[in-house]
């Protein structure tokens, strides 16, 4: 019956002012309970008129009190602490007012029976609020375990830390609306706590807890990390060991993105994987890469690209005279001047933003702007970049990654460039596809450009966590379908990199070249494709090959099964920056590379894809198709 009534009730708040007089109405029982107190219970010692008579002033003072305060406009089934101090305020500025009175009135000896004895007055102080908050609490008590369990599905949840944060998320899940959490634990890496209660909850051991006996045996769901500083490599055990035990794992957002301060459940946010690649932050020498783009004009090829846009948003920092900013791709250069001129702290600079649409391999536009804009600093990330595609067009991964590159770097020389700094790629090294072996051509010749007027200077690295077409967002929206995941092969590695991290030392490299250089960054250990994909499943909630399977597809035309960073002839030499070092590379002459060029330059306008990739071969001598219709070129004496 009493489940029946609140379920019906449940969806509705109760008046103000309903509880208003419930409020009056506790304040008169808790005073009539004052007075039995005061008379050890022997009810026929007190005069029931003199009784009312005194009551009058005691109930007009309360009223008073609660209106001032609104100490009943609070939502009962959500009480709080501040509900709570909000009673005490006003019960207590009754008790000082109805004193106040007692003392005036008795010092001039008039109206001593409409006025409650002292020892009344206290011990009815001490009952109205403990009344009116124990009713609160026994209401939000019944709403929590009859209705809302009624409505809720069950989580079992341990918290990592048993911090501040810990308790702020612990209050968080138990306000929520869609779930029951049961809150197993509390794990701490502080033995100082270990074995201790919080608020009822027991704090455990980390290596106690994370364990399958332990998760079995209290039917653990889901943890939780609720510490704000974490060091990354502890973080990602503690991830991954979650994982392993078939845990749902959440974090808690920082507390600068919590929503007018607080948490909500919410918030709580899934793992990302890129939390699981990442690496510890990258220190910058920013004086250097300050005195490099500070009150410079700066030009960014692909600028809305992955890569590109992130240099944009770093340069941008460092406060440029101008930032041009080119692109031939439309709506993703009008998303990057909406998020700049909206987003903070990057409105304050985006007057210094020049956004053009335009293509590198038409020089007569780039030519037009050199001589406009006349660039200090180009950052040349524009560049064709997905292997398979690439593989099917040569043409065009020749006309951008080569031709383009070769129209931007002519025209930085020509018009007094400062520094020209090229975005490159591992697929670069021993190349197994067009578009690796396009990036080489382009790294060979703006090598042979670099003089004393124009620093021509290299970036290498391998893949950026979330860039466009990369793998993780490819596997996000196989998840979201129900699978399958796709793996070309189950043994093939990549490196990764955040895009920050990369644009990080892009910045770096590029103040510390003095012309010449290929820059190779640390890009810490391979990661099995294979892996990560089990990873992603189930940072999901899922399980692999039982809720979603992973497929082998076979490589594709021009991938092999993993990725280099410095050829075999090549070796590095370290820089003061422990994450950068230089490739010692082969070295072509200026005038070898002319012809070349030349040649590639004549074959293109005949359109016979062959004779180009047999060029690119010529000048390329380590790139060996991979998985292509280009492999037969790789056998000595074989037709076209």
């Amino acid at each position: 019956m009493v489940k029946r009534i609140l379920h019906a009730y449940s969806n509705r708040f109760l008046s103000r002012w309903i509880v208003l007089v419930y409020d009056i109405f506790a304040v008169y029982i808790t005073y009539i309970f004052a007075n039995l107190i005061r008379h050890n219970f022997e009810y026929l010692t007190i005069n029931p008129y003199v009784m009312e008579s005194q009551s009058i002033l005691v109930m007009l003072a309360y009223i008073t009190s609660f209106l001032l305060t609104r100490s009943y406009s609070g939502i009962i089934r959500h009480t709080s602490l501040n509900d709570a101090i909000r009673i005490f305020k006003a019960t207590g500025a009754a008790f000082v007012v109805l004193l106040g009175i007692n003392f005036f009135l008795a010092s001039r000896n008039t109206g001593q029976s409409l006025i409650p004895p002292m020892s009344v007055l206290t011990i009815h102080f001490l009952l109205t609020p403990l009344f009116l908050l124990g009713s609160r609490f026994i209401i939000k008590s019944i709403y929590n375990d009859i209705i809302r369990k009624e409505r809720k599905k069950r989580m079992r949840v341990m918290i990592y830390g048993a911090g501040a944060a810990g308790m702020l998320t612990r209050n968080a899940l138990l306000q929520d609306m869609f779930f029951q959490y049961e809150i197993v634990a509390f794990i701490d890496d502080n033995h100082g706590k270990v074995n201790k209660m919080l608020d009822g909850i027991p704090v455990v051991a980390g290596e106690k807890a994370l364990t399958e006996a332990y998760v079995k045996r209290n039917e653990v769901q889901q943890m939780i990390i609720a510490i704000q500083k974490l060091d990354i490599n502890h973080k990602k055990q503690i991830i991954e060991k979650g994982l392993e035990l078939h845990l749902q794992v959440k974090v808690v957002p920082a507390i600068e993105m919590w929503i007018n301060g607080q948490l909500s459940s919410n918030q709580l946010r899934e793992v990302k994987i890129e939390e699981l690649l990442e690496r510890d932050p990258i220190r910058l020498d920013n004086n250097q890469v300050a005195t490099d783009l500070h009150n410079k004009v700066v030009m960014v090829t692909g600028a809305a690209g992955s890569i590109g846009s992130e240099i944009v948003r770093q340069v941008l920092q460092y406060k440029p005279a101008r930032l041009i900013l080119v692109d031939q791709a439309e709506s993703p250069l009008y998303e990057l001047q909406f998020e700049i001129n909206s987003t903070e702290p990057f409105t304050s600079f985006s007057d210094r933003a020049l956004y053009l649409i335009a293509s590198v391999k038409d020089r007569f536009r780039m030519e037009k702007i050199f001589s406009t804009y006349r660039p200090q600093v180009i950052f040349h990330a524009a560049a064709y970049k997905h292997v398979p595609l690439m593989e099917d067009n040569p043409y065009e991964a020749l006309l951008v990654n080569v031709f383009g590159t070769k129209v931007v770097a002519d025209l930085a020389v020509k018009y007094g460039t400062q520094k020209f700094v090229m975005i490159s790629t591992d697929k670069a090294v021993n190349p197994t596809n067009i578009m690796g072996a396009s990036k080489r051509i382009a790294e060979i010749y703006t090598q042979c450009l670099s003089n004393k007027q124009t620093q021509f200077i290299t970036t290498r690295f391998g893949n950026v966590l979330g860039s466009n077409g990369s793998v993780i967002p490819l596997f996000r929206k196989q998840i979201e379908k129900g699978g399958p995941l796709t793996v070309t092969d189950f043994a093939i590695t990549r490196y990764f990199m955040t895009i920050p991290e990369a644009c990080n030392l892009v910045l770096e490299a590029g103040a510390m070249g003095l012309g010449g250089e290929i820059f190779v960054f640390d890009m810490g250990r391979p990661v099995r494709i294979f892996d990560l994909a089990k990873k992603m499943i189930q940072l999901s909630g899922l399980r692999p090959e039982i809720d979603i399977k992973i497929v082998e597809t076979g490589l594709r035309p021009g991938e092999k099964l993993y990725e280099e960073l410095l050829a075999g002839q090549e070796n590095t030499m370290h820089t003061h920056h422990p994450k950068i070092m230089i490739a010692r590379v082969r070295q072509y002459n200026k005038s070898e590379i002319e012809r070349f060029m030349n040649e590639l330059s004549g074959l293109i306008v005949e359109w016979d894809e062959f004779a180009l990739v047999r060029k690119m071969k010529e000048m390329v001598p380590e790139f060996i198709s991979n998985n292509s219709v280009f492999s037969r070129l790789d056998i000595q004496g074989a037709p076209d």
